[in-house]
């Protein structure tokens, strides 16, 4: 882990990219300090507000949420008393997504068959004592912030990567916090939304023109990391609807794609979530709910499978 100052007073928090809950944060070191996401359980979210005090001495008295993957919010409850900002959707979606009992519970019993890999990445996190603690100040498409002379923009971007997607912009430094909208060097993954939306939301981000965005996951990049996640998008929805066409399975049709520089992103076997929704889109089914633990089957079946072709 390590913190990077982007600006005067602006930090990234970040993570290396060993794979699932590997996220990024941010803080805004003014007008009594703002995060822009917590992490995934409550020792390492308690070590990063730790790095976080060796600039910023005070509790930081905000909080913004991205959305509601427990990533980048499980680590509420270690910022008492801070004003937790999201949007609507991400609150809810908090109160309805999978429980840290339930991951933990993983940890310590049997593990399903094929759900090993999955298991082994949670090994990393210690689920337990957390309190799920949802945004208390929501809004709708915006929200609007001055820390003591930084503006601050919260727009919301969703569906795209989940229902209640947020960014966080400063548009004097250029930057943009970009949640799980964005990823860099790493493979996305999707849960709501469509790929029309997500593009949407990718235009928007590079229509600020930023000189540094700072993605859920993976290194810094800059206005090209997101025209490249773009990219990528665009290709695997074209593959999939000519394997669509074909008559092949979802996995079949990740098996043949030929991921090309994409290959060596981290967890290129995530493909299988992008195919799904590519699928589900041409089957006209874009309010269809994801069966994660299906999908989670079908990447371990993959990842061997590219593994075993290296």
């Amino acid at each position: 882990m390590k913190l990077e100052q982007i600006a005067k007073d602006v930090y990234a928090y970040l993570q290396p990219d060993k794979g699932l809950g590997w996220s990024n944060s941010g803080l805004i070191a003014r007008g009594g300090g703002l995060v822009v996401d917590t992490l995934w359980d409550l020792p390492r979210t308690r070590a990063m507000l730790q790095t976080y005090q060796s600039v910023h001495p005070q509790q930081p008295r905000r909080v913004v949420n991205t959305h509601h993957n427990g990533d980048h919010c499980w680590g509420n409850q270690v910022f008492e008393g801070a004003e937790i900002i999201g949007h609507r959707l991400c609150a809810e979606g908090m109160l309805h997504d999978i429980k840290p009992e339930a991951l933990q519970t993983m940890l310590s019993g049997p593990v399903p068959q094929g759900l090993e890999r999955f298991a082994e990445a949670l090994r990393a996190y210690d689920f337990r004592g957390i309190r799920i603690t949802p945004p208390t100040t929501l809004f709708e498409e915006r929200l609007d912030l001055d820390l003591d002379g930084i503006p601050v923009e919260i727009r919301y971007v969703g569906p795209a990567h989940t229902l209640g997607d947020a960014i966080v912009h400063l548009p004097e430094q250029r930057i943009v916090f970009g949640g799980d909208v964005m990823w860099n060097r790493c493979t996305p993954i999707g849960w709501e939304g469509t790929y029309a939306q997500w593009f949407d939301a990718l235009d928007r981000i590079a229509g600020f023109e930023p000189d540094v965005v700072i993605p859920g996951h993976g290194p810094p990049t800059d206005v090209e990391g997101v025209h490249e996640v773009r990219r990528y998008f665009e290709y695997v929805l074209a593959e999939s609807r000519d394997f669509y066409q074909q008559g092949l399975s979802e996995l079949d049709a990740a098996r043949r794609m030929d991921l090309g520089p994409y290959a060596e992103w981290n967890e290129p076997e995530r493909l299988i979530f992008n195919v799904r929704r590519a699928y589900r889109e041409l089957r006209g089914e874009y309010d269809a709910t994801v069966d994660a633990l299906a999908v989670l089957r079908e990447m371990q079946i993959l990842a061997d499978e590219m593994a075993a072709r290296k």
